[in-house]
């Protein structure tokens, strides 16, 4: 499996890439809907039931399948023999900073469900303020794999 791994790791380095990307795409876009959502749409309207579809197709069909693809591939990028020291403290910040991504994909997916139940009760400010939570965790994850500074 080792070899295999190996063999495979430009490939899968290459797809984990491209998968962080789509995800990534997503992340941002998606609070920016849900302020536009906020701010300029009634709820039960016609253009209520647009950004719902919107909102839906954008996390079901582009953000889902991209975030499980960069797990996929960034695990076995993980158990790729000579890729990553644990013993140096960036595979573990880099580490946390996934798993809070994955955090707030997550929390968009619940945010959008009240969107679909007519419930949504924050600001398009708290959405403007939480997009910039996958920008701060974007930067740190890039500068633990390319610079490794710690």
């Amino acid at each position: 499996m080792s070899y295999l791994l190996l063999d495979l790791y430009p490939w899968t380095k290459s797809l984990h890439v491209i998968s962080v990307i789509a995800w990534m795409a997503g992340i941002f876009y998606l609070p920016r809907l849900f302020v536009r959502h906020t701010e300029n749409v009634t709820v039960g309207s016609e253009t209520d039931l647009l950004f719902q579809d919107m909102e839906k197709k954008l996390l079901k069909l582009i953000m889902n399948p991209a975030a499980i693809s960069t797990w996929i591939f960034g695990l076995l990028l993980v158990l790729t023999p000579g890729v990553i020291d644990w013993t140096d403290a960036w595979p573990w910040i880099k580490a946390f900073c996934v798993i809070a991504m994955t955090w707030f994909h997550h929390w968009c997916a619940v945010r959008r469900k009240d969107f679909v139940q007519g419930e949504n009760s924050r600001s398009g400010k708290h959405y403007r303020l939480m997009n910039e939570l996958p920008t701060v965790l974007m930067i740190v994850i890039v500068v633990m794999i390319i610079a490794r500074p710690i």
